[in-house]
């Protein structure tokens, strides 16, 4: 590849390779094996959430190899570096999800550091698990660097033997781990054997790779394409396949390129691009948190792009992608498919996608899906024109029980079954609905409310996959509601309603409902209200004694629940690029 100029006067490197005042600095170079050359080359930081916590990430720091030498091909120089993360699969179901979405504020905050404290040109980002994606892309907007994105790739499908033990509809389907979540509550009604349990929980997730349904973690690769981030395509492939490396090799060239053409990533990131993937969230039944994950990036570029903008998106947009856990699929059969270029094309037919939006190859996205070959097949993606639903599989919803907004996953649920009323059935916290869907002290029809797991009540906004998963294994998915100020996995399945907003410890609505109150859920008609009179309820905020007290009264979670904002902005913790005075890049 023929050396390209790079006048290192004015890029950030400078502050820490160029002149004699920085002898001391390039002296710590060369004790690192870097040879003169490299060090007058751009500097690229290369940052991976390489760690043993789950299979989401433990293939990041192989492909990161592939990505430095890619850079290093085009004529930069990588310098590798980690963050954190924290899987929410391990998290589940305990105090431990409370660090799951401040660990999204970490992961931007710590490679925006990282960045700035090395003067590192261009960054290449690889994320494997649910917030390491978001924060990842959040950190290049911030910044606003020439910038790639790369996902780890997704985990095999799992397979259960074939044995008496084990009921048919596991033997006979694709397993993830939420099926093993679901198989908790089997075992708990007696439907499932501990045996049988046990045998599942081997064989349920077979390789590397992130939870291989469309859930957060794959949801927000398909963002990262949607909104040019990432090279096209580079999303699909398992996390197990060698091939990955060619994609993030051809990442660090890419960066590259962008770092001569000055392609920032605010220069990516526009309202259109991030329309352009809130309809790719919408047309394959993605995550719910992508309502809140989405407001979070475009905060970083100073846009206002809410909640309910995303929903607005999401009511218009055709739900044609068939992937668990609505549907039949799983993400590798979406790349054996043809991926999200072939999701987009489908959406390019039917004008709702803006293709004037560039992307990391330094194409625009209608010059990207004029190369694609493939269409649909009619199986995994349905034809725009003949889609599973009208509208989107995730929608927002509105009414006298969440002024700010609410979201709910409605992929693979008829009209009838989006339309729910019931009496609520309050809980104070995760953990006693839990133990109450486990002694089914519930009845069928009951709106099962649970409050005060917003981001600051919380806090931390926890997920509920093992209290949705149970009253799933147990038969009664669609036979009750549940509602809350926190999140729900992008694996959950039912009717399941997340994000009310405000939360109960900023004294929503939510915080002032009492068990027997009617509440009618609509998801057709987009809104959620509870049969009471603004009368009523302002009687009760001026009985209510306020929020509940936390355990968090330090640390990291006390810091993230003074400083996070409302849900409907994306739970963020700072003003944002709308308030940023200087470009890194320019300093």
């Amino acid at each position: 590849m023929p050396k390209r100029p790079f006048d290192k006067s004015k890029l950030p490197s400078r502050h820490v390779t160029e002149g004699p005042e920085r002898a001391p600095h390039r002296s710590y170079y060369y004790a690192m094996g870097m040879t003169e050359a490299e060090i007058h080359q751009p500097l690229v930081g290369v940052a991976t959430c390489w760690n043993e916590a789950a299979p989401c990430n433990i293939s990041l720091s192989r492909q990161a190899q592939a990505a430095k030498g890619g850079v290093k091909e085009a004529h930069g120089s990588p310098r590798e570096f980690t963050t954190i993360t924290v899987t929410d699969g391990i998290a589940m179901g305990h105090e431990g999800m409370r660090s799951s979405l401040a660990s999204r504020e970490a992961i931007a905050d710590t490679v925006e550091l990282t960045m700035r404290g090395h003067c590192y040109d261009a960054l290449v980002g690889l994320a494997g698990c649910d917030k390491s994606l978001p924060g990842m892309m959040m950190a290049m907007v911030r910044l606003n660097v020439p910038s790639v994105f790369v996902y780890g790739g997704s985990i095999l499908p799992g397979k259960a033997p074939n044995l008496e033990e084990i009921p048919e509809d596991f033997r006979t389907r694709d397993l993830t781990v939420q099926d093993m979540f679901e198989a908790v509550g089997r075992n708990q009604n007696g439907s499932l054997s501990d045996k049988a349990l046990e045998m599942l929980e081997r064989v349920a997730c077979p390789s590397a790779g992130a939870c291989g349904g469309q859930f957060t973690a794959n949801t927000m690769a398909c963002v990262s394409e949607a909104i040019g981030l990432a090279l096209m395509n580079s999303s699909g492939m398992p996390a197990p396949y060698e091939s990955r490396d060619q994609y993030a090799e051809a990442s660090g060239h890419a960066v590259m390129n962008l770092l001569e053409k000055n392609i920032r990533a605010r220069d990516i990131v526009t309202r259109k691009s991030l329309e352009n993937a809130a309809r790719v969230v919408a047309c394959t039944g993605g995550s719910t948190n992508a309502g809140l994950h989405l407001p979070a990036i475009a905060h970083e570029a100073g846009i206002d792009f809410f909640l309910e903008d995303v929903c607005d998106i999401f009511r218009e947009t055709p739900y044609f992608v068939d992937l668990k856990p609505g549907g039949q699929y799983v993400a590798k059969d979406l790349y054996d498919s043809g991926g999200i270029p072939v999701v987009m094309k489908e959406l390019r037919k039917a004008g709702l996608i803006h293709e004037g939006c560039i992307t990391v190859s330094g194409r625009s996205i209608g010059e990207e899906l004029a190369m694609i070959e493939r269409e649909a097949d009619g199986k995994v993606i349905y034809p725009i024109d003949t889609p599973l639903t009208k509208t989107g599989g995730v929608v927002g919803l509105k009414g006298n029980l969440s002024p700010e907004g609410a979201i709910a996953k409605v992929a693979g649920m008829t009209p009838q079954e989006q339309v729910f009323s019931g009496p609520a059935l309050v809980f104070e916290c995760e953990e006693d609905a839990f133990e109450a869907v486990k002694q089914r002290s519930y009845n069928e029809g009951d709106v099962i409310v649970i409050r005060n797991e917003g981001p600051a009540g919380g806090p931390g906004m926890r997920e509920m996959l093992a209290t949705t998963a149970a009253l799933s294994g147990q038969g009664m998915g669609k036979k009750v509601a549940l509602i809350t100020d926190g999140r729900f996995s992008g694996a959950t399945r039912g009717f399941c309603v997340g994000h009310v907003g405000p939360e109960a410890a900023l004294g929503g609505p939510i915080a002032l409902l009492k068990d027997g109150d009617r509440i009618t859920i609509d998801a057709v008609k987009g809104e959620i209200n509870v049969d009471l009179s603004a009368e009523e309820l302002a009687q009760r905020r001026a009985d209510w004694s306020g929020p509940r007290e936390t355990i968090y009264a330090s640390g990291a979670l006390w810091k993230y629940a003074k400083l996070v904002g409302p849900t409907y902005q994306g739970a963020v913790t700072h003003p944002g690029g709308g308030a940023e005075k200087h470009d890194y890049m320019d300093l």
